[in-house]
């Protein structure tokens, strides 16, 4: 019996979450909801019109003979079934229209909310649990500001109204009703106490098992290739199993309550059948007053009803807000107090002092990182997979902050700096690049979609995207599809390198911008990322350390470490690790491919027999080395 005021103390505790959100939501729409409330009085006096007058007709009319009062009852009757079928419309259109509204602005805020989080935040979630709290979750609202929640107010005045009036017929047949119903509420307040945490569960389980598909989905071509699809089907069955029972679960809740209900039915009936026949024959109740307390009765008990089926339904809204508050609470990582130095034009002049940096406490990936980078200039990072370079370069983007040490952009702490303004001086190129499901013009204006069109084009020119976007049908208004799967992968780094070009950031990162590419595209690649790189502080990361000679500096990063740093050739020369895994991609001296003068070789070492002398460096061979 121990774990059921945990249980209680967590479903208040889940109230309380969902409290505030209710209170702005609500607190906006005060004097529309006050008109609802005015409307749905309206509509439930209408509707006491015909069991009230039952007596009156029973008793005046039919028994009493008076028959001229018969025409302005009817009227009267008729009046009223009018204005309450009005009232009725107008609720609908009022508050259902209202709460699509709401529905609409709540997703609007939950997505700015969410784009607006940390890095770390979408480490440890997942973007179908993410869509599904945005998309899924703020529906159930509808029934709080809709409606729902004022037929559930309507129903809860209905049954005051009608209370007093059966008082009036018969207090003792109120009694009893009375005694039944609050039994009957007492059951429902335990059942709604012990639903909402199924509800609660139920949108996770959703959560999880959206995400899992839109990974699959997305990931569509790595399922085939591997013949995955049967163990895709597998999980994801699992998964609608798990939402199939809870769904199964709170439906026998649902059932019981309106089983109970039923019975509470029966038994308000029968008993009022038995005293109010009794009353009946003693002279205490009229015909008249009996049948129309039968029929008054049924708005005390028809709330009841309601509480089943809206209760229900405010209990699903309650808890999907409780999920919603959950995102809301996260604080953006614009919204840190400290961050309140709003950067001007940089320089792009960087420098890591000291920085240890640790995904999860106790376990640090990075260890007491000290290097500079000018701006003009170009810093790679080389070593193996997991060594901390990526890292690296997410400190500098400012994806995550240092666990100790600074990262300085022109001497500014960029811990203490405006995110909105460093990053719009950012640019970023990927490996695995990330286009939108729109135009080929819609993606490289991504980057600065003020931009004009010549502005867009010259940056085409400059990235040779326009060679193939000329040759389609709709030029640059094709539609690339879903992560630009209708362009070859040279393309799509095309149009990356040219979004980059647009924003004409101060500080470039370049993520193994070329490793995935054969010779031609990354020839024609190399070409956009040289014109890129021209005069800004540029970091590169590349397992093809072919990519990486020209760089000003090199860095070595081996588990969270920087072991070596110099150039190409005084780190060949050390012969270290750099040469180690220089040696081991190319398996030839490095210096027999450097043109004459270029590195610590003679120059008679390029023109020994049987080896290739290399030609000067191009444009296109910047990066690459100038290998031949």
């Amino acid at each position: 019996m121990a774990p059921a005021p945990a249980k209680k103390a967590k479903t208040s505790e889940h109230l309380r979450g969902a409290w505030p959100l209710l209170k702005q939501l609500v607190r906006p729409r005060r004097k529309l909801l006050a008109l609802g409330f005015a409307i749905m009085m309206i509509n439930r006096l209408c509707a006491m019109v015909l069991p009230v007058s039952t007596k009156f007709l029973v008793d005046n009319i039919i028994n009493k003979h008076q028959k001229q009062l018969l025409g302005p009852l009817v009227g009267a009757v008729f009046v009223a079934t009018i204005i309450q079928g009005a009232t009725s419309f107008s609720l609908t259109q009022l508050l259902s229209k209202e709460a699509q509204r709401l529905i609409a602005e709540l997703r609007r805020m939950v997505q700015e909310h969410v784009g607006r989080l940390p890095v770390a935040y979408y480490d440890t979630n997942k973007t179908g649990a993410l869509v599904s709290r945005i998309m899924t979750d703020v529906e159930g609202v509808r029934n709080l500001i809709g409606t729902g929640l004022v037929d559930f107010a309507g129903g809860i005045v209905t049954a005051l109204l009608s209370l007093a009036y059966l008082l009036w017929l018969s207090p003792l047949l109120t009694a009893l009703a009375l005694l039944f119903i609050a039994v009957f509420a007492l059951g429902l307040r335990q059942a709604f106490g012990r639903i909402r945490p199924i509800f609660r569960e139920r949108g996770k389980i959703n959560a999880e098992v959206q995400g899992r598909l839109t990974e699959s989905l997305a990931g569509v071509r790595v399922v085939k290739g591997y013949h995955a699809e049967a163990e895709e089907a597998r999980v994801f069955s699992g998964g609608v199993q798990r939402l199939l029972d809870n769904i199964l679960k709170s439906l026998t809740a649902i059932s019981l309550m309106s089983l109970s209900a039923a019975v509470l039915m029966g038994l308000v009936g029968a008993t009022v059948m038995y005293v109010g026949a009794r009353q009946i024959f003693s002279g205490t109740l009229t015909l008249g007053g009996f049948m129309s307390f039968t029929a008054s009765l049924a708005f005390l008990v028809a709330p009841m009803f309601q509480v089943v089926g809206i209760g229900t339904q405010v209990t699903e809204a309650l808890a999907g807000l409780d999920r919603t508050q959950e995102v809301l609470a996260e604080h953006p990582e614009d919204e840190d107090p400290r961050r309140n130095r709003v950067l001007g034009s940089i320089h792009g002049y960087v420098a890591f002092e000291g920085v240890d940096f640790a995904y999860d406490p106790g376990k640090p990936v990075l260890f007491d990182i000290h290097f500079e980078s000018e701006p003009g200039k170009v810093t790679a990072l080389v070593g193996p997979s997991g060594a901390g370079k990526s890292t690296i370069i997410s400190l500098v983007a400012a994806f995550h902050e240092p666990t100790s040490g600074a990262v300085r952009v022109d001497g500014v702490d960029l811990s203490t700096v405006r995110l909105d303004a460093y990053r719009t001086q950012l640019g970023v190129v990927l490996q695995d690049t990330f286009l939108f499901d729109g135009t080929i013009r819609d993606n490289v204006a991504f980057a600065r979609p003020r931009a004009t069109e010549a502005e867009i084009l010259e940056a085409c020119r400059i990235t040779r995207v326009d060679e193939f976007a000329e040759r389609f049908e709709k030029k640059y208004d094709t539609v690339v599809g879903e992560r630009g799967v209708k362009l070859s992968g040279g393309q799509r780094q095309r149009v990356s390198i040219a979004r980059a070009i647009l924003a004409d950031p101060r500080i470039l990162i370049l993520d193994e911008a070329t490793s995935s590419l054969d010779s031609e595209s990354e020839a024609a690649i190399q070409e956009g990322l040289a014109y890129l790189m021209r005069g800004r502080t540029t970091f590169v990361i590349a397992h093809r350390l072919s990519t990486i000679r020209r760089a000003d500096q090199i860095l070595v990063v081996e588990e969270g470490r920087i072991v070596e740093r110099g150039t190409h050739q005084s780190l060949y020369a050390l012969q270290g690790r750099y040469y180690d895994l220089y040696t081991r991609q190319h398996g030839i001296d490095a210096n027999l491919f450097l043109a004459p003068g270029e590195g610590d070789a003679p120059p008679e070492a390029i023109e020994q027999p049987g080896l290739p002398r290399a030609a000067p460096p191009t444009a296109a061979s910047i990066l690459r080395g100038g290998v031949a």
